[in-house]
């Protein structure tokens, strides 16, 4: 396999993430972005914990999708995370309003 082959399945890959990504991403109420993954998921408990005077983030999400191109199973019953790294968790809007409009009404 040549590094263009491989470049090309890679891209693939992703292309393929991508489109998955925006077939479910209606079905979760939050985004969630840590240092290693980025996750859906419709229940979110973020709790900040202290040992020996280091602050770490302790990440419980149930009912998820992980966007990761090496899983082959992404939608996961619960996940737990515990980092010293910022977390950041977003609320997804549900508003009809901001749809984009479909091809051929462009």
């Amino acid at each position: 396999m040549s590094a263009e082959d491989l470049e090309n399945y890679e891209t693939d890959m992703e292309l393929q993430l991508y489109r998955e990504y925006r077939d479910v991403v209606g079905l979760f109420s939050y985004v969630v972005e840590t240092e290693r993954r980025f996750y859906l998921a419709n229940h979110v408990d973020l709790q900040a914990r202290s040992a020996d005077g280091e602050i770490y983030f302790d990440l419980t999400l149930q009912d998820a999708w992980v966007w990761d191109v090496y899983r082959s199973a992404r939608f996961v019953k619960s996940v737990r995370v515990i980092t010293f790294k910022d977390v950041n968790v977003e609320e997804l809007t549900r508003n009809d309003d901001l749809t984009l409009p479909k091809a051929d009404e462009l």
